[in-house]
């Protein structure tokens, strides 16, 4: 099992004038601790507009800046907000080959359809039609990172004439790809689609089992890759946080967690968010509204060592091939984030670490099996094409 950490960026008010400087100096020291104490991937997401919950608007350029602060740690791209209103898939190709270019092979890139109105209606994204925007925006990507040149689209929400789009990524075809998960029929979706499933964690090992079991026998039996290679792996985000001090860790992770929780249901559920003026950690410490995750209280990694290796071996069991540490939350210290990291990776890593190596053989033959039947699946084209011919100005 392997292990990433996971940057939303947040910032809860009140602000200062360098607040934001710090927040992001911050994670990259973090990312490049991560790195030096054999963390395996860093991953950063994108959200627009969600103010506190989210600065993370631009995570190509911090990614970027965590690919030249760092040495081996695979770089997640996780997610890319997919609508094509949101982000032209020209642009989202030549900015992942870009940044595997500059990381010497190391991206990971998730697709994702966005969720909140705040968001979504900011760039005029209909809720109902996102997810088809994703997928077309995706396949639209998969074929300008790996067509020379791209044939051109003409589809309901690209449309683009021939062009080649370039730089070209270091990883060939493509570099690994993702999708975000919700819920078990996304689950499934992303196995469908050859995907890597990045999910949220679950209640208990029981249905994390059932999950991953699913989501393995789709990829089998039904895969049609959207990508021309596949990517079987599961991932699990959960909160993280480490320290000897049981009663502290309940404390600092129950305001902190609980804050990501809130803010996700102002902005996705129950707020009626007034852009620049709502603060958002007022209301959650001061004035709560009832708000709790919709699956009910999941599994986290937040404890003492022996905690977090308790839990851990519990994901490792039921076959959940990489847990991402939701470490930077609300206003847990730059300071404990480094001490956790420190302490997770002396006390509970080294035994992960030692099994993962032994296991990488076996992951590599599952992945040959997986790509040898679902690859020749994948349909020839799944682009409606228009071919342009571009000619030079002054000539015939």
């Amino acid at each position: 099992m392997k292990f990433g950490c996971f940057y939303e960026l947040q910032l809860p008010r009140p602000w200062a004038e360098d607040s934001e400087h710090k927040l992001i100096k911050n994670a990259l020291d973090e990312a490049e601790l991560a790195d030096k104490l054999g963390f395996d991937y860093v991953w950063a997401t994108e959200h627009h507009f969600l103010e506190e919950y989210a600065h993370s608007s631009a995570p190509e350029v911090f990614l970027a800046a965590v690919s030249q602060r760092t040495e081996n740690v695979r770089i997640g791209h996780g997610i890319v907000q997919m609508p094509p209103y949101i982000n032209h898939p020209a642009r989202v190709a030549e900015r992942i080959a870009t940044l595997d270019l500059v990381s010497d092979g190391r991206v990971e890139y998730g697709i994702g359809a966005g969720a909140s109105e705040t968001e979504l209606g900011g760039y005029y994204v209909p809720q109902e039609e996102k997810k088809a925007m994703m997928l077309e925006g995706a396949r639209a990507v998969v074929e300008m990172l790996t067509q020379s040149p791209f044939p051109g689209m003409q589809g309901k929400y690209v449309k683009m004439p021939s062009r080649n789009v370039v730089p070209k990524p270091l990883q060939k075809p493509h570099p690994p790809m993702w999708l975000a998960c919700s819920n078990r029929t996304s689950i499934l979706q992303a196995a469908r689609l050859g995907l890597g499933a990045l999910t949220f964690s679950f209640i208990g090992p029981e249905q994390a089992r059932q999950w991953v079991n699913d989501y393995y026998e789709t990829f089998e039996k039904e895969c049609e890759p959207l990508g021309y290679s596949v990517n079987p792996n599961f991932a699990i985000a959960c909160p993280f946080l480490c320290d000897r001090d049981e009663a502290k860790m309940e404390r600092i992770g129950a305001e902190a967690y609980g804050f990501f929780i809130y803010g996700l249901g102002h902005y996705s559920f129950f707020g009626a968010h007034e852009p620049g003026r709502y603060d958002i950690w007022d209301e959650f410490k001061n004035h709560p509204k009832e708000f709790a995750s919709p699956e009910g209280r999941t599994q986290d990694c937040v404890g003492t060592p022996e905690r977090l290796r308790a839990q851990l071996r519990e994901f490792e069991q039921v076959g959940i091939d990489q847990v991402i540490c939701l470490s930077q939350a609300a206003n847990i210290s730059h300071q404990m984030l480094c001490s956790s990291y420190e302490l997770f990776a002396k006390e509970v890593l080294p035994e992960f670490k030692e099994r993962d190596q032994k296991a990488e053989h076996r992951r590599a033959e599952r992945r040959a099996r997986l790509s040898e039947i679902a690859v020749p699946r994948r349909a020839t084209t799944e682009l409606p094409r228009e071919r342009t011919i571009i000619r030079a100005a002054g000539h015939h």
